[in-house]
């Protein structure tokens, strides 16, 4: 392992430095995948996804709290929705 001291650095001296590692690093071992690769999640997705059972999943659809799109006899739900209650739930006590 290497070891590097550095000091009397500036912020974009710095930054520069960051960026330039990163590139060299995503040169030799490829862009990085994006994350979101399916915007819809499955029942049971959702239900890993809130560490839930899938009969929370139902009453949460059934109560408006999630809200479900059907395609034929198959439920999906919106990831970025999904993704808004699980982050933007108020707190309660």
């Amino acid at each position: 392992m290497h070891s590097v001291t550095i000091t009397q650095i500036n912020r974009d001296e710095l930054s520069n430095l960051i960026n330039n590692s990163l590139k060299e690093f995503f040169k030799k071992t490829g862009e990085p995948q994006k994350i979101e690769s399916n915007p819809r999640l499955t029942r049971k997705e959702v239900a890993k996804l809130f560490d839930v059972s899938l009969n929370c999943v139902n009453d949460w659809s059934k109560k408006g709290i999630l809200k479900p799109y059907k395609v034929g006899q198959r439920t999906y739900f919106k990831r970025s929705e999904c993704e808004n209650v699980l982050f933007n739930q108020p707190k309660q006590y």
